[in-house]
């Protein structure tokens, strides 16, 4: 099965990425797997100031998932474009690239965008917008916030030509809406979906396992909320989808195509296997041949309806 594709301009490889806060900026993982295997990556979220992370222990495993709070650790802002896109340039000039951004007010994400824009080795840039929006008093997440989404798509949409994504959270009833309006504010796609709000209880010391308290839940256990999503987006908007949660095999991913989405991200899985990426590439290539797809472009989108036999 032919697994390149062109989207949003640019030439990928295959539809398999690494997901943000996954790979770090790359460099964590050169060493162990054979990055140019994938189609790309998405970095670390990015945030105007360098930061530590919250209070250990950070991730936990709980059943067919893991529940994190890592706090978007990174470099910062300025160490982001005078260390980390140079090495990214030097290193990953096969891959596709997006730089995540993260903030708590819109003017962040616009100076993040408006300081990174005329800097080379990377394609665009992916919003997290599960962020809560300090601008607003107990202001919603981004995401959550259709206002408020939108005050960030247009303004970073204005300063920027590079392609946007808009990574939505999964725990949205009007999904599907949400990503219609982020696509007519100026998303040229949209990744689906984020973690998952959980909390985990340690029965015998009746605290939170996390040391933050709550966290975000990803991993097999939420493949279904993430494809499901896709599915209502893909019916919504008419922009490439990137999906992404509980992606560990081939055939996971499959699933996310036929809902709809150009791209994949694989994330929780690389925890376990660093080469999990790679592995997504291989079953992606033997499902192919095995149903007979020439080009992975078929696979988009072409979920049978309920009901549907193949006669």
């Amino acid at each position: 099965m032919r697994l390149e594709q062109t989207i949003f301009g640019a030439r990928f490889r295959n539809p398999v990425m690494l997901a943000a806060g996954t790979c770090g900026f790359g460099e964590e993982l050169i060493q162990v797997t054979d990055l140019d295997a994938l189609g790309g990556l998405v970095t670390k979220s990015v945030t105007l100031e360098a930061r530590h992370g919250n209070p250990a222990p950070r991730v936990a495993e709980v059943g067919s998932a893991m529940i994190n709070s890592i706090g978007l650790t990174n470099p910062g802002l300025d160490a982001v474009r005078t260390e980390k896109l140079p090495w990214i340039r030097e290193h990953l000039g096969n891959l596709q690239v997006f730089v995540s951004v993260a903030g708590h007010t819109p003017d962040e994400y616009y100076t993040i965008v408006e300081t990174l824009n005329d800097e080379s080795g990377f394609l665009g840039f992916e919003l997290n917008l599960s962020c809560p929006n300090d601008s607003r008093l107990g202001g919603l997440p981004f995401a959550l916030d259709h206002g408020a989404l939108e005050e960030v798509m247009r303004g970073v949409r204005s300063r920027t030509r590079r392609p946007l994504l808009a990574k939505l959270a999964p725990n949205d009833p009007a999904i599907g809406a949400t990503a219609a309006l982020a696509a007519e504010a100026g998303a040229d796609g949209v990744t689906l979906v984020n973690t998952l709000p959980g909390l985990v209880i340690d029965a015998a010391t009746r605290r939170p396992l996390l040391g933050a308290g709550p966290g975000g839940v990803s991993g097999p256990a939420i493949r279904a909320v993430g494809v499901h999503a896709v599915w209502q987006a893909k019916k919504s908007t008419e922009v490439p989808l990137v999906g992404v949660g509980g992606i560990t095999n081939g055939e996971d991913a499959v699933q996310y195509l036929l809902a709809g989405a150009s791209l994949v991200q694989v994330g929780t899985a690389s925890f376990a296997d660093p080469r999990a990426g790679e592995r997504v590439v291989g079953g992606l290539r033997a499902y192919g041949k095995k149903m007979g797809i020439a080009a992975v472009d078929e696979l988009v989108g072409a979920m049978k309806p309920p009901g549907a036999s193949d006669g």
